[in-house]
């Protein structure tokens, strides 16, 4: 590859890692398999770099993204539980904000990988209905339907019962 696609990949790689690893957080639930699916992302996506046209990198990768951690899922067949442990000795207000991310992660990991995928989407990355198909490579239809059947779960998650800060759709 020339050394101009090398450092101009770098670059993109260096500036978009801390907003790729949070959303790959949110869809494995787990930081370290979070960086393990960015790095993976991203040595598949050096490999195709020059193709890929530049204003359309970030909705690569986002695919990318996406049907790796669908890969990842598949091979290992595992439910993964979303549940950090809190620390003992926290500030109340932190306390009170890991508990409801907690509760909000452990909710998210009982949905199935393609209404997760929706929800991260659409909730944390901020991804239009018709971005979020052209990413998931299917109808704005089969979108909204994951989106209705992905918040009615999260809304009836026993978990977020009484915890009105984990809401769906809040921001963190």
């Amino acid at each position: 590859m020339p050394e101009e696609n090398t450092s101009d990949f770098a670059e993109y790689a260096t500036a978009s890692w801390p907003r790729l690893v949070r959303t790959a957080q949110l869809l494995t639930g787990d930081f370290h398999e979070a960086e393990d699916l960015v790095q993976t992302t991203l040595a598949k996506l050096y490999a195709r770099w020059r193709w890929i046209p530049r204003d359309e990198i970030d909705m690569y990768v986002r695919r990318a993204l996406v049907n790796n951690n669908l890969s990842r899922l598949r091979k290992r067949r595992v439910v993964h539980l979303l549940m950090p442990f809190l620390p003992e000795k926290a500030h109340r207000s932190h306390a009170e904000s890991v508990e409801a991310h907690t509760v909000l992660w452990e909710a998210l990991g009982d949905l199935s990988a393609r209404q997760r995928a929706v929800m991260v989407l659409r909730y944390w990355e901020d991804l239009s209905e018709q971005d979020i198909a052209d990413v998931l490579n299917c109808s704005v239809g089969t979108v909204k339907t994951h989106a209705r059947r992905g918040l009615e779960a999260l809304r009836a998650h026993a978990a977020l019962a009484g915890h009105p800060h984990a809401s769906p759709g809040a921001k963190r």
